[in-house]
């Protein structure tokens, strides 16, 4: 959704170059429509305070933890003129101190608890929202209603957090391939009087203008209880809930002020509109066009996410079986539905092919948009898009976090609880007709604006640019400053009021598997849960990985997982992509360094032909010629983009020094060299050598028993045929070295640095491994973690800076990674190694232990909440030679170690001595500084790094 920004480090930009095509062929037949009566209703209590908070909550005993979430009816649409920026800047301040709590409590009281805690900045609203183990309800509600009254914002904490907005909008904006084009350039061209022009991510300058009174009156004006919603959703007493509440959010006063409002409405636009651009950091050319959208309680809403559906959803949409599949234009082509308060926004967008013209990419999104206006959608296209949206609504029901979201969104932003509901009825009811009429409607060509995005360095001499901005004619809410304007202090330490103590744990059982064996060798894992009608279905190769790919055929595993789904010997890859996209989900595949997957989620009742298609596609796959081209050009697009990222570049150069030539040292994903190697002969060994039932397991978690699980697996896979694989010769450690190792990698123009300490650990099954997990957790594994406290939160120097380790079936990489701005390069480095040593030569402080532990197993009892996140746990110890029964054993494995244990394995794994450093940008601004303490650096300019080589040349 575009203006979406979390507190969080970043995730990637929505644009992934995804495998699998369609094509018109013969259409599968229709899967039954959708119905909303297969998702259970959101049960839920509704009261106001007094002080006008209103508040929702929704009981789930089936779920040990909590989830508490404070929505404000205030977001970027809000932010002053010359501010733009201000209501995400602000959310970061949401975090700092208050009257009672210091800076970064709320890390504490949730992270090392094991939940979490997030925020995000939308056009319409700021929400906050925790998921904590019940037991610490009471401390959250408490925290919540602290910073709604008490906020401390003092000068450091106001200058560190906008240092750390400004290296967010250079990660998401500047360093990212199309940042400014999603970030930027969409909102901008969509709108001329309506404040939902502006970027929610804001200007440097607009940051570096916003005061200290500006925040403080921000707050003041917005941050109050009748602006407000609460909801809270899992395990708890509704009574004591209503208690606590009154307790806490209570007193709070409610301002006798009156909230500024935007009121202005986005006038109908009747002439098209038409830019092009010339931006650094575009690997290949993209074209993108926006059209109204209605608002989020408008009737034509549902059709909407109906027609966005079958434009883009799946491999078998319209713009991928058109532009991608059939005319390959492009290397991806989607849309996006962004329903708002307001009127909203709904687009269209290509990332060209090599050679294709971004006038080819227009003509052809222009041409879909238009059959969607002139030709009825067909009854299959219909049932497919309903059914892949009532799937997601079953999924995101599975949680209390999810459960929570989906309400707070009708409340918030449709303005009625009952719309999360009704929306679902409204999907069910949705003819061809209704797609039709929504299209003349609203996606008029004479309302349209396009974009032309293409690379700086392509740009004719004296070509012109156009200048997109936000329209003079924006308009803004004044933000009035009150005429008293508090000034909240910290309560002195021997005053402050303190937290309420937690409650007895709520004990979470973890769900237990149970392990059976076909005759033929295949592995069947069952894990019954029964609370949603979901079954995840995995199908996993233990010879499928990327570890196996030849030397000079890097990406054949990658190739050859994708291509298992394009097509078998009696199905077409549109076929395949159909039928399981009727059932309301996708069959993905995918491979991985130790082997390769195919999996699927979908309603119980569906479970059945879902299975059958599995089979089908692992037991007879076509890999076509003409698939393997198709499934060539878009791995090498996507190698393509990957290069002119600082941060892919860092993973893959560091991976390549590390392990040189042996398994784990080439890109997973094959470079344009090796991708255009492959033969078809080298993609059906590499699938004979993996897909044999003995060396394969089928996964089965949800909502199914273990004797209906063995069944169904007799009935599709008992008479597949094969021996077992051979096993993959384990990947050579590395020689271990004392001497570091520095590498640049000059990328002119890079908005940020990437920095990258890497060093070979430790594999899965060796006893180890959890010493170094939990060593790892204290150095870098969260945002409580040492890396993001010292890079982040004490400098401001990154968005997020964090450390992984990555245990194979043989050793593999622990990896310390931050962006950053370039002039800040060298000193991220001295931080990262200064933070490894100490953590090998100190013993850890047991409370900074106890809370890195409880931040792992609340991870890992999260993933367990979900269908597939169990299976993907299992899915996971399969590949690495780990029992199933492990998922068993997980918290007290982690519960055992000691500070000695974390102390011993980050000297013996973690230390700096030997690591392999790789600094990905822009050389000038940090070279100097880095050759004053590493004299030794070896720079490589980007056109001439070689990742087909062990040495980078």
């Amino acid at each position: 959704m575009i203006g979406l920004l979390t507190r969080a480090a970043p995730a990637a930009l929505a644009i992934a170059f995804l495998g699998g095509v369609a094509s018109a062929q013969t259409p599968a037949p229709a899967a039954p429509a959708a119905s909303a009566s297969q998702v259970a209703p959101i049960v839920y209590r509704t009261r106001t305070l007094a002080n006008g908070l209103r508040v929702y909550s929704i009981r789930d005993a089936n779920t040990s933890n909590v989830s508490v979430q404070v929505w404000y009816d205030v977001g970027s649409k809000d932010d002053p003129r010359g501010r733009s920026g201000f209501a995400h800047l602000f959310e970061h301040l949401m975090f700092k101190a208050t009257r009672n709590l210091p800076a970064e409590s709320f890390d504490r009281m949730t992270e090392d608890v094991g939940g979490y805690n997030n925020a995000s900045t939308n056009d319409d609203y700021t929400n906050y929202y925790e998921v904590v183990p019940a037991n610490h309800l009471q401390t959250l509600l408490w925290a919540e209603a602290e910073r709604m009254s008490g906020l401390v914002i003092d000068p450091a904490s106001f200058a560190s957090e906008r240092d750390v907005v400004k290296e967010e909008l250079r990660s998401r904006v500047l360093a990212q391939p199309y940042g400014r084009l999603f970030y930027l350039y969409l909102p901008m061209v969509s709108y001329d009087v309506h404040p939902y022009a502006r970027s929610g991510i804001g200007s440097i300058e607009d940051l570096d203008s916003a005061t200290i009174d500006d925040v403080r009156a921000f707050h003041q004006v917005y941050y109050r209880p009748d602006n407000a919603v609460l909801f809270v959703a899992g395990n708890f007493d509704d009574a004591q809930l209503d208690r606590w509440i009154d307790q806490y959010f209570g007193p709070i006063a409610r301002p006798t002020t009156q909230i500024p409002r935007v009121t202005v409405q986005e006038p109908p636009r009747t002439t098209p509109r038409h830019y092009t651009v010339y931006e650094p950091n575009t690997p290949l050319p993209a074209v993108a066009i926006t059209y109204p959208a209605p608002a989020a309680n408008d009737p034509d809403s549902a059709a909407m996410e109906v027609l966005d559906g079958i434009v883009s959803t799946g491999d078998s949409s319209r713009l991928h079986d058109t532009l991608v599949y059939r005319d390959r234009i492009a290397a991806q082509a989607s849309s996006s539905l962004d329903t708002k308060q307001g009127r909203g926004v709904f687009a269209v967008y290509a990332i060209l092919a090599q050679g294709q013209s971004p006038d080819a990419g227009e003509a052809g999104l222009r041409r879909e948009i238009a059959r969607m206006r002139d030709e009825p959608v067909t009854a299959a296209e219909l049932s497919e898009a309903k059914n892949e949206l009532i799937n997601a609504a079953l999924r995101e029901r599975e949680t209390a976090e999810g459960q929570a979201s989906t309400l707070a969104e009708a409340v918030v932003v449709a303005g009625d609880a009952g719309a999360a509901d009704r929306r679902l009825a409204r999907i069910a009811a949705v003819t061809p007709a209704d797609i039709q009429r929504v299209a003349r409607r609203w996606l008029n060509d004479n309302a349209s604006a396009a974009i032309h995005y293409l690379a700086a360095e392509a740009r004719p001499e004296g070509a012109a640019t156009d200048q997109i901005a936000v329209p003079a004619t924006v308009q803004t809410a004044v933000l009035t400053p009150p005429a008293h304007l508090d000034v909240v202090e910290p309560a002195p330490e021997a005053e402050r009021v303190q937290p309420p103590a937690p409650a007895p744990a709520v004990v979470q059982a973890m769900p237990v598997p149970v392990t059976s064996r076909l005759a033929n060798g295949l592995q069947v894992v069952t894990v019954p849960r029964h609370e949603v009608p979901l079954v995840t279905a995995a199908l996993i190769a233990r010879g499928g990985g990327s570890s196996a790919d030849a030397a000079d055929r890097a990406g054949t595993a990658g190739l050859t997982a994708s291509l298992l789904t394009e097509g078998t010997v009696t199905r077409s890859a549109t076929e395949v992509h159909r039928a399981a996209e009727s059932l309301g989900s996708s069959l993905s595949s995918a491979a991985g360094w130790d082997g390769a997957t195919l999996s699927v989620t979908v309603q119980t009742g569906e479970l059945d032909p879902a299975l059958g298609l599995m089979a089908d596609v692992a037991q007879h796959p076509a890999l076509a010629a003409d698939e393997l081209d198709r499934q060539r050009a878009l791995a090498i697009d996507s190698v393509n983009v990957a290069m002119h990222s600082p941060a892919a570049v860092a993973r893959m150069a560091s991976a390549r020094l590390v392990y040189g030539a042996a398994p784990y040292g080439h890109p997973a994903g094959g470079t344009a060299r090796s991708l255009a190697a492959i033969t078809r002969e080298d993609i059906q060994n590499a699938y004979r050598n993996a897909w044999t039932p003995a060396g394969t397991t089928l996964i089965l978690s949800g909502d199914i028993e273990p004797a209906q699980a063995r069944a169904l697996a007799e009935r599709y896979f008992g008479s597949w045929t094969g021996a077992a694989p051979s096993p993959a010769p384990a990947a050579p450690a590395p020689a271990a070295s004392d001497a570091t190792n520095i590498v640049v990698i000059d990328m002119p123009g890079s908005g940020q640095a990437a920095v990258a300490v890497t060093r070979n650990t430790i594999a899965r099954n060796d006893p180890g491994f959890y010493r170094a997990l939990v060593a790892n957790a204290v150095l870098g594994g969260g945002y409580s973690a040492r890396l993001n406290q010292e890079i982040r939160i004490r400098r401001g120097l990154s968005y997020g800076s964090g450390s992984s380790i990555d245990a194979r079936r043989a050793p593999g990489p622990f990896s310390a990674l931050t962006q950053t701005r370039n002039d800040a390069a060298a000193e991220v480095l001295g931080l990262t190694l200064a933070e490894m040593q100490r953590l090998g030569a100190q013993p850890v402080p047991a409370a900074e232990l106890d809370a890195r532990r409880a931040s792992l197993l609340g991870d890992f009892g999260r993933d367990a909440e979900t269908t597939s996140g169990i299976a993907s746990t299992i899915a996971s110890y399969v590949l690495r030679d780990v029992s199933p029964e492990e998922i068993g054993r997980y918290q007290q494995a982690v519960l055992a170690i000691t500070p000695a244990d974390a102390q011993a394995a980050a000297r013996d794994l973690l230390s700096p001595a030997g690591a392999t450093i790789v600094i990905v940008g822009e050389a000038s601004q940090f070279l100097p500084a880095l050759q004053r303490d590493h004299p030794n650096v070896t720079v490589i300019p980007l056109g001439e790094l070689n990742l087909d080589s062990a040495t980078l040349r």
